[in-house]
C-alpha cells in the first residue's frame, strides 16, 4: 500500500457506474440510488428495492441482545410507536418478548402505544415500516442461505487482496462483520497465520463453519459471534483488522464505537482496512484520516450467480423494484448482472489507516 493516496473528498469517485451501497453487507441498498440510471427505476427516493417476504412474527428469530440493540438505537430507523403499533394483533409470545426487551425508561410509553386504538390500515403501515427497516437483519438471521446466494457472486476486484497480501501473509487477521466468510477465506488463501471471523448472525456463522470444514487449512479460521462494538478479542491481538462491505459510519454497523474496538484489538503499527466502503461514509472516513485506494477496471464488473434460476430468484426478491435487473436477465439468459444495472458501485476500492496507540492525531492533507 505504498503508493496509496490520502482520502480526500475530491479523490472520491463521483459515479462508478451507478453508486449506491451494499450490506451493512447490503444494509442500505434498500434506498434508491442517489444518481439515477438504468439500474434505478424507483420513483420515490426511499422506495425499497426489495420485495419484503417477512411477517411481524419473524421478529421472534432475533435473540434478546439483538432485539434490545434494535429497540434502543435510532440507527435501524425504528420508532417505539411503530414497533408498538405493529404488534397490534400479533401473538402474545411475540408481544411479551418485545415488551421484555424495551428499556425500562421507555416501557411505560411502549405499553401506552400498545393499547392505543388504531385503524387496520395504521397497523398494516406500521408493520410494513418495521419490516422494511429490519429487512436485511431478518435476511441474515432467517434466510442466510438466500443471502449467501445473493452475495457469493459479488467478486471483489482481484487487485484488492493482491495489494493487501503483504499485510496478511503470516499475520493474525480479524475479519469483522465476516458474514459467510468472503474475506476470511481470501485471507486464508493469501497465507494468513490465523483469521478471527466475527459475525453477529448465527445463520451466516453456520454457513461459514460449513465452508471452513471443507478447507484443508480451515482450522486457521476461528469463528466468533460478536459485533463491531463488542469484539470478543483481547487488546493488541491482531496485526490487521479488516471489514468487507460491512462496516459503516452508523454506530449500529460500526461508527465511533466500532472503530474504537478495531483500534483496541489491533496492534500498534497494524492496519485497519474497510473494503468496498459506502459512498455516504466518505466524509466520515476523511475525518478519521483514512487513505483511499480505487483500482482500475478494464471491463465492466458484474455479479455472477451460480445459475440463471438463482439470479432470477434473487432479482425477484432483492431487486423486485429495480425492473432493469430482471429485464437484463431475461434478455441475456445469462446468470450475471453488471453493477451498473444493479445500481451501485462495483467492489473495486478500499480505505485504510495505520493504528497509532499514542495520542489521537488529526488528519492533515499533504500540501
Amino acid at each position: 500500500m505504498s503508493v496509496d493516496r490520502v482520502l480526500l473528498v475530491s479523490n472520491m469517485p463521483s459515479n462508478d457506474g451507478q453508486v449506491g451501497t451494499t450490506r451493512p453487507d447490503h444494509e442500505a441498498s434498500w434506498l434508491a440510488p442517489a444518481e439515477k440510471g438504468e439500474g434505478s427505476t424507483n420513483s420515490a427516493d426511499n422506495e425499497p428495492l426489495f420485495e419484503n417476504p417477512f411477517s411481524i412474527e419473524d421478529l421472534q428469530v432475533f435473540d434478546d441482545a439483538t432485539m434490545q440493540r434494535m429497540l434502543g438505537s435510532s440507527g435501524f430507523g425504528l420508532t417505539l410507536e411503530d414497533v408498538a403499533w405493529s404488534l397490534h394483533g400479533a401473538s402474545k409470545p411475540l408481544v411479551r418478548r418485545v415488551s421484555h426487551n424495551v428499556s425500562t425508561q421507555q416501557r411505560a410509553h411502549f405499553q401506552q402505544e400498545l393499547k392505543r386504538a388504531l385503524r387496520p390500515g395504521e397497523v398494516k403501515a406500521a408493520r410494513q415500516r418495521v419490516l422494511d427497516h429490519l429487512f436485511w437483519e431478518l435476511t441474515y438471521w432467517k434466510m442466510p442461505n438466500l443471502y449467501e446466494e445473493l452475495t457469493e457472486g459479488e467478486r471483489l476486484h482481484p487487485g484488492i487482496f493482491q495489494r493487501l497480501a503483504p499485510d496478511i501473509r503470516g499475520k493474525i487477521v480479524l475479519d469483522a462483520g465476516a458474514g459467510s466468510g468472503r474475506a476470511s477465506l481470501e485471507c486464508l488463501r493469501k497465507g494468513a497465520k490465523l483469521v478471527y471471523a466475527v459475525e453477529p448472525s448465527p445463520g451466516l456463522l453456520h454457513i461459514l463453519e460449513q465452508k471452513i470444514g471443507s478447507q484443508p487449512a480451515g482450522s486457521r479460521i476461528v469463528p466468533y459471534q460478536g459485533r463491531f462494538d463488542h469484539i470478543p478479542l483481547g487488546d493488541d491481538t491482531v496485526d490487521l483488522s479488516l471489514s468487507c462491505s460491512a462496516f459503516t459510519a452508523e454506530p449500529e454497523q460500526g461508527g465511533e464505537p466500532g472503530l474504537a474496538e478495531l483500534k483496541r484489538v489491533t496492534k500498534a503499527g497494524g492496519k485497519i482496512v474497510f473494503i468496498w466502503p459506502r459512498r455516504e461514509d466518505y466524509s466520515w472516513l476523511v475525518a478519521h484520516g483514512f487513505h483511499y485506494v480505487s483500482l482500475p477496471i478494464h471491463q465492466e464488473m458484474t455479479v455472477h450467480f451460480h445459475s440463471l434460476q438463482s439470479a432470477i430468484r434473487c432479482a425477484r426478491l432483492f431487486y423486485a423494484h429495480n425492473k432493469a435487473v430482471l429485464r437484463h436477465l431475461l434478455k441475456t439468459r445469462k446468470p450475471e448482472v453488471p453493477f451498473s444495472v444493479l445500481g451501485f458501485n462495483p467492489p473495486r476500492d478500499y480505505c485504510w489507516i495505520t493504528v497509532d496507540k499514542g495520542q489521537n492525531s488529526r488528519f492533515v492533507p499533504d500540501l
